[in-house]
């Protein structure tokens, strides 16, 4: 069944309710690691030895750039996985949006236009629009 106009805006209106109460979140993930220290002495060198750890790291990719942060067991740890997982629930409340909005736009109806210069005149620069882009693509090498 699909939906009304005015029931998908209600439906909007109800996620935008939802974002506030998200609370704080920070893109990436959070890693266990277990390192070797390279020490020859060290029991870690041992054949099967898992490593010193484990460790906590948050990694994230922003703007083109690593970004990592060690974070010890305990309050910190938990207080940044709970800003990924807001995250997390970000991403999917704006897949959500998006999708309705899309919904929505199919749905609206198209403003129709009387008056016939008026109609041509919008043609003419929708017309003008189009054929400049449709230009820089072809000249394009």
């Amino acid at each position: 069944m699909t939906e009304t106009l005015e029931e998908l805006e209600e439906r909007r209106k109800k996620l935008y309710r939802e974002l506030g109460g998200l609370g704080d979140f920070r893109r990436g993930a959070i890693s266990v690691n277990f390192r070797k220290c390279g020490k020859g002495y060290c029991a870690c060198a041992k054949a099967g030895h898992p490593g010193h750890g484990p460790q906590y790291l948050w990694n994230a990719t922003i703007e083109g750039k690593s970004r990592a942060q060690n974070l010890p067991l305990g309050p910190e740890l938990e207080k940044v996985e709970q800003e990924v997982a807001n995250y997390q629930r970000l991403v999917q409340w704006w897949d959500q949006w998006v999708e309705i909005n899309e919904k929505i736009c199919q749905r609206r109806p198209v403003q129709q236009i009387q008056d016939d210069e008026k109609l041509e005149a919008l043609k003419k620069r929708l017309s003008r629009k189009f054929s400049r882009r449709l230009k820089k693509k072809s000249s394009a090498p």
